[in-house]
């Protein structure tokens, strides 16, 4: 990866592009990118504020002598890099960008080389099986599209690029709430052109139940697979660059700053500091978020940084649990997601055989997900190298990002041994640096909680 020096941190405060589709569900928010004075004299209403700007697709940047051609791209950081060079400032900062510091985005991709492997020789590898079932549906690779937001700040196709490109590698596609392209335009994409359908929908929790509700309704009329509860967002997490950002564009155009209080007149709610989401939501709410989805699929918790709430989810009898710091946006200093693997098979390794484990951050190289699979994970989602693909060139980008991936995982596979993912065990792998800091022990309300709420 460029070194941070290189990149401005700079992002739209609290990634609020939304659709037109689902914009009407959450409260109303500033648009820090339309800096016309009647828009700063109150609320901008989300449904017809935001579509033009999603819809517009990036600026390019100069060309360069050193531009990367996609058949000289062997590596995902080598996408990265012509991002950087092609996208607009707003776009490559949107996405690159994270919270505070910086410490949990710098710990997803320093933790993966924390662990080393252990690899068996003499051993027939010929043949060798990638292949596996991702929130019960069939996937070539141990890999799916992550949800993000905004795609078509990167690319004008936006997320039906992610859902073509995903389609035609045989792997799956998360799309999340805030997708810029509607969701009932992705899966009739889906449908029109005959791809899998192995598509998933991300749910951020608004703060009236109903709203919530009626989004769960719709992925599940429209034919998701699964249901990924967003569970780290009570607050958006503090993104300096952001606020400088729009600090800046205000000074420049002479507007007063834009409180980071919702206003929440109109709400049962009390306002909450950059509450964009529900700030109530607890454990007790995954039996309504259960009959709202009936058995369209599994339900995921995605946002899971503890091996306190895994057991606690576990308890709750959740199809499984997504292993995130939302790519080390939310909370500065959070643990990387394989650091909370580590951490679960230490305090409650009896639930790695009984719950489905999904994580993310970081990722870049094929080693990283095999070291994921030894830990238990079921598979791993991949998020900013596939955007940056995208930006960089097209679908036709993300589609060698999932060959390159495809190519390291069955290089390593062979290397370490193994004729399929389901050989892989820590016995592969060696995590005594990354367990050096481990914390000493757990919540032992974690284990003694009853969670009334059973899914």
């Amino acid at each position: 990866m460029p070194h941070k020096s290189t990149f401005l941190y700079i992002q739209k405060i609290l990634f609020l592009d939304f659709s037109q589709k689902v914009g009407h569900f959450l409260t109303d928010i500033p648009d820090a990118n339309d800096h016309s004075a009647d828009k700063h004299l109150g609320t901008v209403e989300m449904n017809t504020s935001f579509e033009a700007s999603v819809n517009s697709p990036p600026v390019k940047g100069t060309q360069h002598a050193d531009d990367i051609p996609l058949k000289l791209c062997q590596n995902l950081t080598d996408m990265e890099m012509q991002a950087s060079r092609v996208l607009s400032e707003r776009a490559f900062t949107y996405f690159h960008s994270a919270a505070e510091s910086l410490s949990a985005l710098e710990a997803n991709r320093r933790d993966w080389a924390k662990v080393s492997f252990r690899p068996r020789v003499l051993r027939n590898v010929a043949q060798v099986d990638l292949s596996c079932r991702i929130m019960g549906q069939p996937s070539s690779l141990p890999i799916f599209i992550s949800p993000m937001a905004m795609i078509k700040l990167a690319n004008k196709d936006g997320e039906l690029a992610f859902a073509r490109a995903a389609g035609s590698k045989g792997i799956p596609s998360a799309f999340s709430t805030y997708a810029s392209c509607s969701h009932e335009e992705i899966m009739q994409c889906v449908k029109s052109e005959g791809l899998p359908h192995t598509q998933f929908f991300q749910l951020y929790v608004p703060r009236k139940q109903e709203n919530a509700m009626e989004l769960i309704r719709m992925a599940r009329s429209l034919g998701f697979k699964a249901l990924l509860v967003t569970v780290d967002t009570p607050v958006v997490g503090k993104r300096e660059e952001d606020d400088r950002y729009k600090a800046r564009v205000d000074y420049q155009s002479g507007m007063e700053d834009t409180p980071r209080t919702i206003d929440t007149s109109t709400s049962e709610e009390k306002p909450v500091l950059r509450g964009v989401h529900s700030s109530t939501l607890n454990w007790d709410d995954l039996e309504w978020i259960r009959n709202a989805w009936g058995d369209a699929g599994p339900i995921i918790l995605k946002g899971i940084q503890s091996a306190d709430d895994a057991l606690l989810a576990y308890r709750a009898r959740v199809d499984g649990i997504y292993l995130s710091n939302h790519g080390g946006r939310q909370l500065d200093f959070a643990p990387s997601s394989l650091q909370t693997l580590v951490e679960i098979r230490r305090f409650c390794p009896e639930i790695v055989e009984r719950i489905d484990i999904y994580l993310d951050g970081g990722v870049r190289r094929g080693s990283d997900v095999l070291k994921a699979i030894c830990l238990g994970a079921k598979a791993v989602g991949i998020g900013r190298p596939f955007v940056y693909a995208l930006g960089a060139y097209g679908q036709e980008g993300v589609e060698r990002a999932i060959d390159l991936l495809r190519d390291e995982v069955e290089t390593t596979m062979r290397l370490l041994g193994v004729n399929s993912l389901s050989d892989l065990s820590p016995y592969y792998v060696n995590t005594k640096e990354l367990e050096n800091g481990i914390v000493d022990g757990i919540d032992t309300r974690s284990r003694q909680r009853q969670v009334t709420a059973r899914l």
